[in-house]
């Protein structure tokens, strides 16, 4: 018999205690796939049946009554300001936000600590809603602060045993150091981003999404009922988790340790989309690095495209969102502050002429408002999906040109 994971009601409502890795469940989750159907067992020539990647036969229909009514252009408001708050606004009912969002506070203690040549190593714990509390990787240079700071945002990657690790080098856990390791080798020229800025002087912390390392680890199958069981409870998964992060920019901008004027984002793939998403939604961050998630729309959804599989979109998906407002026009909230987007032309999960359609509308909106030179936008003609030292290098010299030292 199959052997199957199940997320309690309990687990949903709490974020503490935390679960403990279950690396088997991690490495079989890596390998899942889902198969594209068939047009003569999806019935394609009906309008009624299913097509590739299960997309509905009639998905063109749907795609062609999206037009984003409230994107900056289309809307009939005009004061950029005053479109930038009623699309925000939009886009928090979309999130199905905590109805209870009185301010919590973090309550930060440190679990561990160690000394390193260049930076404190720090495991802290802090109250990241009022549903609990969770545990994050804190890096902070030695000498006077207070230190500009990045708040580093994971990716997906169907591997949960890790998620904060991916960013920091773990200590204390060969397991997690191990696949920490591989996953760095495999996506970031085997360096740990958050390691490298705090050598360069930036105070760094990252946290676990729900589901991943210490909160976690779901198994591939489990998103789907981990997400079905949020709708039910009238919460959204991708809502708790846009609301976590913009908690952890606060706490991280509020540390005795950071300049809280000088806070970024920074995020490689579901983590881009979650450095772009925040930058739109928190007035913490003053700057945001998005590598590998841009695309608009439309050209997303086509049949056979990898992002359509399900499952890990359940950690973005807003439900009725795109209605209002195209992926770009979110990430265009947050205009007219400094915003650096990098892509890869041999990027499989996104077409190219959903990444040039979106960087093009995002232009538009930042020259609108006399910052043009504020959005960075670049695709690498060798590259897939990944954040190689060379592109970590230019986003590097990129952040300490607006929050560095």
């Amino acid at each position: 018999m199959k052997r199957r994971t199940f997320v309690s009601l309990a687990q949903l409502s709490s974020l503490s205690p935390f679960l403990l890795p279950d690396a088997s469940a991690a490495s079989a989750a890596s390998t899942a796939s889902v198969s594209a159907v068939s047009p003569a067992a999806a019935g394609a020539g009906g309008g009624l049946g299913l097509t590739e990647r299960v997309l509905p036969a009639f998905y063109q229909h749907l795609k062609d009554e999206l037009t984003f009514p409230l994107a900056w252009g289309n809307s009939r408001i005009r004061d950029f300001r005053a479109w930038r708050e009623a699309a925000r606004a939009q886009v928090e009912e979309s999130l199905l936000l905590p109805r209870t969002r009185e301010h919590v506070p973090f309550r930060p203690a440190t679990v561990d600590e160690q000394r390193t040549d260049h930076y404190l190593r720090r495991t802290v714990e802090f109250t990241l809603s009022h549903y609990g509390r969770a545990r994050g990787l804190l890096l902070l240079p030695h000498g006077r602060g207070p230190f500009p700071a990045v708040l580093l945002l994971h990716d997906h990657g169907s591997r949960f045993d890790i998620g904060k690790e991916k960013l920091i080098r773990p200590w204390g856990d060969e397991a997690r150091l191990a696949s920490a390791e591989a996953w760095s080798a495999r996506y970031f020229s085997g360096r740990f981003v958050g390691d490298e800025l705090a050598a360069r002087g930036y105070a760094v912390l990252a946290v676990d999404t729900l589901g991943w390392s210490d909160r976690g680890p779901l198994t591939y199958e489990d998103q789907q009922a981990l997400a079905a069981n949020f709708y039910n409870l009238g919460s959204s998964l991708a809502g708790l988790t846009a609301h976590e992060d913009v908690r952890a920019a606060a706490f991280l901008a509020s540390l005795p340790q950071v300049d809280g004027g000088r806070v970024a984002a920074l995020g490689f793939s579901m983590g881009a989309y979650r450095a772009w998403q925040l930058a739109a939604l928190s007035r913490d961050i003053g700057a945001a690095v998005a590598v590998c998630w841009m695309t608009t729309l439309r050209e997303m959804m086509v049949p056979g495209n990898n992002t359509l599989r399900g499952q890990s979109a359940f950690h973005m998906l807003h439900p009725g969102l795109y209605r209002h407002l195209d992926i770009p026009d979110v990430a265009s909230l947050a205009a007219p502050r400094p915003m650096l987007f990098h892509a890869g032309a041999q990027d499989g999960l996104f077409p190219p002429e959903g990444v040039a359609g979106a960087f093009d509308r995002m232009r538009a909106v930042w020259e609108s408002q006399r910052a043009g030179d504020r959005l960075v936008t670049k695709v690498w003609p060798d590259h897939g999906h990944v954040f190689t030292a060379d592109m970590q290098d230019e986003a590097f010299a990129w952040l300490d040109t607006w929050v560095g030292a």
